[in-house]
């Protein structure tokens, strides 16, 4: 049985957010846009700067619907930061290092 974290990433990999890559994991077009569409949302609401987390839960929820489980999408969140912060230069989350 996975972990939480290879859970997470299984199924954001099944859903096309993320895809593996001989470096790591990246993101796809389809999490790309769902993340523009909050940072978009997030500027017209005012908010300049702010956690990262906060567009990924916002990204996540417009993709899967306001009614994923609380303790799920806190998973998926957690697994989403550190590919997101990979491809913006800090370090990534390699798929190698799951089994």
């Amino acid at each position: 049985m996975p972990d939480a974290p290879q859970a997470a990433h299984a199924r954001l990999e099944g859903l096309g957010l993320i895809a593996r890559t001989g470096e790591g994991w990246k993101t796809t077009r389809r999490w790309q846009g769902a993340m523009a569409r909050a940072a978009l949302r997030l500027l017209s609401e005012g908010m300049q700067e702010g956690a990262l987390s906060i567009p990924v839960a916002m990204a996540l929820v417009e993709l899967l619907g306001p009614t994923e489980p609380d303790e799920e999408m806190v998973e998926l969140v957690e697994a989403m930061l550190p590919i997101e912060r990979g491809q913006a230069g800090e370090s990534s989350t390699s798929p190698a290092a799951e089994p």
